[in-house]
Protein backbone atom coordinates (compact mmCIF):
# COMPACT_ATOMS: atom_id res chain seq x y z
CA UNK A 1 0.00 0.00 0.00
CA UNK A 2 1.28 3.30 -0.80
CA UNK A 3 -1.67 5.46 0.77
CA UNK A 4 -2.66 6.54 4.61
CA UNK A 5 -5.89 6.13 5.50
CA UNK A 6 -7.64 8.80 6.82
CA UNK A 7 -7.64 7.58 10.42
CA UNK A 8 -3.75 7.43 9.77
CA UNK A 9 -2.73 10.64 8.06
CA UNK A 10 -5.36 12.51 10.69
CA UNK A 11 -2.87 11.17 13.53
CA UNK A 12 0.33 12.81 11.43
CA UNK A 13 -1.76 16.32 11.47
CA UNK A 14 -2.00 15.97 15.14
CA UNK A 15 2.03 15.19 15.57
CA UNK A 16 2.63 17.63 13.45
CA UNK A 17 0.92 20.04 14.90
CA UNK A 18 2.56 19.33 18.44
CA UNK A 19 6.01 19.33 16.80
CA UNK A 20 5.78 22.94 15.09
CA UNK A 21 4.28 24.35 18.22
CA UNK A 22 7.49 22.58 20.19
CA UNK A 23 10.02 24.16 17.25
CA UNK A 24 12.35 26.81 17.84
CA UNK A 25 11.41 30.74 17.14
CA UNK A 26 14.87 30.85 15.09
CA UNK A 27 13.51 27.59 13.03
CA UNK A 28 9.91 28.89 12.89
CA UNK A 29 11.24 32.26 11.42
CA UNK A 30 13.48 30.65 9.10
CA UNK A 31 11.20 28.32 7.43
CA UNK A 32 8.69 30.91 7.76
CA UNK A 33 10.65 32.95 5.48
CA UNK A 34 11.71 30.29 2.84
CA UNK A 35 8.21 29.61 2.38
CA UNK A 36 7.59 33.08 1.60
CA UNK A 37 10.05 33.27 -0.32
CA UNK A 38 9.35 30.02 -2.52
CA UNK A 39 5.77 30.70 -2.68
CA UNK A 40 6.70 34.19 -3.80
CA UNK A 41 8.16 33.28 -6.68
CA UNK A 42 5.35 30.48 -7.87
CA UNK A 43 2.94 33.62 -8.30
CA UNK A 44 5.36 34.99 -10.31
CA UNK A 45 5.31 32.32 -12.39
CA UNK A 46 1.95 31.73 -12.60
CA UNK A 47 1.54 35.75 -13.41
CA UNK A 48 4.17 35.82 -16.11
CA UNK A 49 2.31 32.42 -18.07
CA UNK A 50 -1.12 34.33 -17.68
CA UNK A 51 0.53 37.47 -19.50
CA UNK A 52 2.26 35.18 -22.49
CA UNK A 53 -1.18 32.97 -22.70
CA UNK A 54 -4.12 35.32 -21.42
CA UNK A 55 -5.32 32.34 -20.31
CA UNK A 56 -5.77 32.32 -16.32
CA UNK A 57 -6.29 28.44 -15.83
CA UNK A 58 -2.90 28.29 -16.90
CA UNK A 59 -1.46 29.74 -14.44
CA UNK A 60 -3.29 27.77 -11.70
CA UNK A 61 -1.09 25.11 -13.79
CA UNK A 62 1.90 26.19 -12.86
CA UNK A 63 1.33 27.63 -9.29
CA UNK A 64 1.19 24.45 -7.34
CA UNK A 65 4.94 23.63 -7.94
CA UNK A 66 6.22 26.17 -5.64
CA UNK A 67 3.77 24.85 -2.78
CA UNK A 68 4.99 21.47 -3.53
CA UNK A 69 8.81 22.46 -3.03
CA UNK A 70 8.12 24.22 0.50
CA UNK A 71 6.41 21.74 1.54
CA UNK A 72 9.25 18.74 0.33
CA UNK A 73 11.37 21.22 2.02
CA UNK A 74 9.63 21.11 5.21
CA UNK A 75 9.22 25.12 4.98
CA UNK A 76 5.97 26.25 6.56
CA UNK A 77 2.86 28.55 5.67
CA UNK A 78 0.82 30.64 8.38
CA UNK A 79 -2.16 29.17 6.35
CA UNK A 80 -1.08 25.79 7.27
CA UNK A 81 -0.67 25.69 10.76
CA UNK A 82 -3.50 27.85 10.96
CA UNK A 83 -5.23 24.44 10.82
CA UNK A 84 -2.69 21.95 12.11
CA UNK A 85 -1.62 23.45 15.04
CA UNK A 86 -4.53 23.49 17.63
CA UNK A 87 -5.25 20.02 16.85
CA UNK A 88 -2.72 18.75 19.45
CA UNK A 89 -4.34 21.32 22.22
CA UNK A 90 -7.96 19.75 20.97
CA UNK A 91 -5.98 16.51 21.79
CA UNK A 92 -4.17 17.52 25.14
CA UNK A 93 -0.90 16.98 24.55
CA UNK A 94 1.35 17.21 26.80
CA UNK A 95 2.87 21.10 27.50
CA UNK A 96 0.39 22.44 24.42
CA UNK A 97 -1.49 25.79 25.51
CA UNK A 98 -2.71 27.98 23.43
CA UNK A 99 -0.24 30.59 23.90
CA UNK A 100 2.16 28.41 21.91
CA UNK A 101 -0.51 27.85 19.55
CA UNK A 102 -0.59 31.53 19.13
CA UNK A 103 3.27 31.78 19.18
CA UNK A 104 4.06 29.57 16.63
CA UNK A 105 1.13 31.47 14.38
CA UNK A 106 2.84 34.75 15.07
CA UNK A 107 6.25 33.75 14.14
CA UNK A 108 5.53 31.68 11.33
CA UNK A 109 3.06 34.64 9.80
CA UNK A 110 6.22 36.81 10.72
CA UNK A 111 8.86 34.63 8.65
CA UNK A 112 6.20 34.54 5.88
CA UNK A 113 5.75 38.49 5.90
CA UNK A 114 8.93 39.28 5.93
CA UNK A 115 10.32 36.24 3.27
CA UNK A 116 7.47 37.69 1.22
CA UNK A 117 8.74 41.35 1.11
CA UNK A 118 12.14 40.70 0.54
CA UNK A 119 11.52 38.67 -2.38
CA UNK A 120 9.02 41.43 -3.77
CA UNK A 121 11.90 44.00 -3.72
CA UNK A 122 14.40 41.42 -5.33
CA UNK A 123 11.43 40.87 -7.83
CA UNK A 124 10.39 44.39 -8.65
CA UNK A 125 14.44 45.32 -9.21
CA UNK A 126 14.28 41.91 -11.45
CA UNK A 127 11.54 43.27 -13.82
CA UNK A 128 11.83 47.27 -13.55
CA UNK A 129 16.07 46.60 -14.68
CA UNK A 130 16.93 48.58 -11.13
CA UNK A 131 14.05 50.67 -11.53
CA UNK A 132 14.85 52.21 -14.66
CA UNK A 133 11.67 51.06 -16.54
CA UNK A 134 8.33 50.43 -15.79
CA UNK A 135 8.73 46.53 -15.72
CA UNK A 136 6.73 45.74 -19.14
CA UNK A 137 3.81 43.62 -19.36
CA UNK A 138 4.55 41.05 -16.14
CA UNK A 139 4.22 43.86 -14.11
CA UNK A 140 1.07 45.67 -15.34
CA UNK A 141 -0.18 42.46 -14.94
CA UNK A 142 0.63 42.37 -11.07
CA UNK A 143 -0.54 45.82 -11.23
CA UNK A 144 -3.92 45.47 -12.26
CA UNK A 145 -4.30 42.00 -9.61
CA UNK A 146 -3.39 43.55 -6.78
CA UNK A 147 -5.12 47.35 -6.97
CA UNK A 148 -8.93 45.39 -8.20
CA UNK A 149 -8.34 42.97 -4.89
CA UNK A 150 -7.51 46.32 -2.80
CA UNK A 151 -8.42 49.31 -3.81
CA UNK A 152 -11.52 47.31 -5.42
CA UNK A 153 -12.78 45.95 -2.50
CA UNK A 154 -12.12 49.56 -0.69
CA UNK A 155 -14.66 50.77 -3.07
CA UNK A 156 -17.05 48.39 -2.48
CA UNK A 157 -17.07 49.26 1.06
CA UNK A 158 -18.11 46.47 4.27
CA UNK A 159 -19.48 44.21 1.01
CA UNK A 160 -15.78 44.16 -0.40
CA UNK A 161 -14.06 43.58 3.10
CA UNK A 162 -17.14 40.30 3.65
CA UNK A 163 -16.00 39.61 0.29
CA UNK A 164 -12.16 39.22 0.90
CA UNK A 165 -13.16 37.36 4.03
CA UNK A 166 -15.34 34.28 2.61
CA UNK A 167 -12.76 34.01 -0.34
CA UNK A 168 -10.18 33.67 2.52
CA UNK A 169 -12.36 31.26 4.29
CA UNK A 170 -13.08 29.48 0.92
CA UNK A 171 -9.09 29.42 0.25
CA UNK A 172 -7.58 28.36 2.83
CA UNK A 173 -10.31 25.17 2.85
CA UNK A 174 -8.28 23.75 -0.32
CA UNK A 175 -4.80 24.76 0.73
CA UNK A 176 -5.04 23.12 3.95
CA UNK A 177 -5.91 20.37 1.89
CA UNK A 178 -3.25 20.30 -0.01
CA UNK A 179 -1.07 20.56 2.86
CA UNK A 180 -2.77 17.38 4.61
CA UNK A 181 -2.34 15.95 0.86
CA UNK A 182 1.69 15.75 1.77
CA UNK A 183 0.75 13.24 4.69
CA UNK A 184 -1.33 10.86 2.51
CA UNK A 185 1.14 8.89 0.49
CA UNK A 186 4.61 7.06 0.62
CA UNK A 187 5.20 7.95 -2.34
CA UNK A 188 6.63 11.66 -3.86
CA UNK A 189 4.86 11.15 -6.79
CA UNK A 190 1.19 10.43 -4.95
CA UNK A 191 2.16 13.11 -2.78
CA UNK A 192 2.79 15.77 -5.23
CA UNK A 193 -0.17 14.68 -6.89
CA UNK A 194 -2.51 15.17 -3.63
CA UNK A 195 -1.50 18.71 -2.95
CA UNK A 196 -1.64 19.96 -6.55
CA UNK A 197 -4.88 19.57 -7.46
CA UNK A 198 -6.92 21.54 -4.00
CA UNK A 199 -3.51 24.06 -4.82
CA UNK A 200 -4.81 24.52 -8.28
CA UNK A 201 -8.29 24.87 -7.48
CA UNK A 202 -7.54 27.80 -4.79
CA UNK A 203 -5.80 30.06 -7.36
CA UNK A 204 -8.06 29.54 -10.61
CA UNK A 205 -10.96 30.30 -8.35
CA UNK A 206 -8.98 33.61 -7.14
CA UNK A 207 -9.39 32.88 -3.44
CA UNK A 208 -7.72 34.77 -1.36
CA UNK A 209 -4.41 33.45 0.48
CA UNK A 210 -2.69 35.53 3.35
CA UNK A 211 1.04 34.76 2.25
CA UNK A 212 0.29 34.89 -1.77
CA UNK A 213 -1.20 38.69 -0.20
CA UNK A 214 1.78 39.46 1.70
CA UNK A 215 3.82 38.92 -1.59
CA UNK A 216 1.90 40.38 -4.10
CA UNK A 217 0.28 44.00 -3.08
CA UNK A 218 3.94 45.30 -1.54
CA UNK A 219 4.91 44.17 -4.92
CA UNK A 220 2.01 46.53 -6.97
CA UNK A 221 2.58 49.36 -4.79
CA UNK A 222 6.80 49.34 -5.17
CA UNK A 223 5.55 48.78 -9.43
CA UNK A 224 3.07 51.93 -8.86
CA UNK A 225 0.03 50.66 -7.92
CA UNK A 226 -1.92 53.52 -6.70
CA UNK A 227 -3.15 51.67 -3.11
CA UNK A 228 -1.08 52.72 -0.05
CA UNK A 229 -0.70 50.04 2.98
CA UNK A 230 -3.90 51.16 4.88
CA UNK A 231 -5.79 50.20 1.97
CA UNK A 232 -3.91 46.38 1.61
CA UNK A 233 -4.16 45.67 5.33
CA UNK A 234 -7.87 46.85 6.09
CA UNK A 235 -9.61 45.69 2.85
CA UNK A 236 -7.13 42.55 2.31
CA UNK A 237 -4.42 41.20 4.28
CA UNK A 238 -6.46 41.60 7.52
CA UNK A 239 -10.02 40.04 6.32
CA UNK A 240 -7.69 37.30 4.28
CA UNK A 241 -6.22 36.03 7.42
CA UNK A 242 -9.69 36.00 9.06
CA UNK A 243 -11.05 33.64 6.63
CA UNK A 244 -8.01 31.76 6.29
CA UNK A 245 -8.02 31.06 9.84
CA UNK A 246 -12.12 29.79 9.39
CA UNK A 247 -11.36 27.89 6.79
CA UNK A 248 -8.22 25.93 7.25
CA UNK A 249 -9.37 25.13 11.05
CA UNK A 250 -13.29 25.29 11.02
CA UNK A 251 -13.54 23.55 7.34
CA UNK A 252 -11.07 21.87 6.96
CA UNK A 253 -8.84 20.50 10.18
CA UNK A 254 -11.61 20.00 12.72
CA UNK A 255 -14.24 18.03 10.66
CA UNK A 256 -11.33 15.46 9.87
CA UNK A 257 -10.23 15.46 13.34
CA UNK A 258 -13.63 14.76 14.42
CA UNK A 259 -14.71 12.47 12.02
CA UNK A 260 -11.14 10.13 12.37
CA UNK A 261 -9.30 11.09 15.47
CA UNK A 262 -12.46 11.54 17.77
CA UNK A 263 -14.89 8.95 15.85
CA UNK A 264 -18.40 8.80 17.02
CA UNK A 265 -18.82 4.72 18.73
CA UNK A 266 -20.20 2.38 15.92
CA UNK A 267 -23.65 0.71 16.41
CA UNK A 268 -23.11 -2.16 18.28
CA UNK A 269 -24.13 -5.88 16.85
CA UNK A 270 -27.36 -6.11 18.80
CA UNK A 271 -28.65 -2.93 17.33
CA UNK A 272 -27.68 -4.09 14.10
CA UNK A 273 -29.08 -7.34 14.45
CA UNK A 274 -32.47 -5.84 16.01
CA UNK A 275 -32.26 -3.56 13.20
CA UNK A 276 -31.98 -6.27 10.44
CA UNK A 277 -35.17 -8.12 12.18
CA UNK A 278 -38.48 -7.88 10.60
CA UNK A 279 -40.71 -6.28 13.22
CA UNK A 280 -43.40 -9.83 12.73
CA UNK A 281 -43.29 -12.66 10.60
CA UNK A 282 -45.95 -14.40 8.70
CA UNK A 283 -46.87 -17.56 9.92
Amino acid sequence: MSDFKPAEFVQTMINVGEAKTKTNTRDLLIRGFMAGIILSLAVVLALTTITQTGLGVVGALVFPVGFVILSIMGYDLVTGVFGLVPLAKFENRPGITWGRVLRCWGLVGLGNLVGSIFIAYIIALSLTSNFTNDGGAVAKTIINASTARSAGFESLGVDGWITCFVRGILCNLMVCLGVIGNMTARRLSGRIAAMWFPIFIFFALVFEHAVVNMFLFPLGMMLGADFGVATWLNFNLIPTILGNIVGGLLFTCIPLYLTHAKTAPALDAEETNTEATPAFSAK
